[in-house]
């Protein structure tokens, strides 16, 4: 949006996956200023790290309205606290339930560890907005995805650094589905095939071959949430583009 403040300077949580993707186009048409900041925690999935800088790269090479918006790109190491979590995000095992009945790939705090540090990383910047694609609707029961309580964290860091954060999650009410037609509003086809060709979301780190939805290895729980998304969109009419 041409219109956008000079004030309106926003910092994504950019994982190089689906979500995170579709939030990084969210915000530039949003804001006037975005920057974006990743997460290494030791993840298995560790070539999403790698894919970053592609989907950023392209956004900029094939949106040229937002290319003057996209600032600055940042990487925090967290191999600590991925450890401490000790779950199928960071170590070889199989994906099942815990005793807790939720995914062994909940990490622990993630969210609220993520959006700490990137609070502290926007104190400097001077970024107001922090953007993360947490959703309850498809979110497998991870506390932490949950708007409640990022109003709770929200208020707790503006008390804690005298600030005026405000957290956005543009796709927290959206299914897979949903994420895909706001995709193609956003940025149509040529959005979509990005997102499609150069974004990943498979916890088993798999490239390999693509899939109509996109790379990963189809089998596990974030290849099946993508490809169901994916199929549902298509069954629509791929809502959201233009006729």
């Amino acid at each position: 949006m041409s219109e956008a403040s000079p004030q309106s300077r926003a910092l994504v949580l950019f994982s190089g996956g689906q979500d995170s993707s579709v939030c990084l186009a969210w915000a530039l048409a949003r804001h006037a200023h975005v920057e974006t900041v990743g997460f290494d925690y030791g993840q298995r999935h560790a070539v999403e790290m790698e894919q970053r800088s592609v989907v950023r790269d392209a956004i900029r090479a094939q949106f040229p309205q937002w290319a003057a918006r996209l600032g600055e790109d940042h990487v925090l190491d967290m191999r600590g606290f991925g450890a401490v979590g000790d779950t199928a995000m960071t170590a070889e095992r199989e994906f099942e339930l815990t005793e807790k009945g939720l995914p062994n790939t909940y990490v622990p705090g993630r969210n609220l560890v993520f959006l700490t540090y990137a609070a502290a990383l926007a104190d400097r910047r001077k970024l107001r907005f922090l953007v993360g694609g947490m959703c309850e609707t498809d979110f497998s029961g991870y506390p932490d995805c949950r708007r409640d309580t990022l109003d709770a964290l929200q208020s707790a860091l503006n008390l804690g650094m005298a600030q005026d954060f405000v957290v956005e999650t543009p796709l927290m009410w959206l299914t897979k589905a949903q994420t895909w037609e706001l995709a193609a509003s956003l940025g149509g086809e040529a959005l979509v095939e990005l997102i499609v060709e150069d974004s990943h979301t498979c916890y088993r780190g798999t490239r390999g071959a693509r899939h109509d939805w996109g790379h990963g290895c189809g089998e596990c729980p974030a290849c099946d949430l993508r490809r169901k998304g994916w199929n549902e969109w298509v069954a629509a009419g791929r809502p959201g583009l233009a006729a």
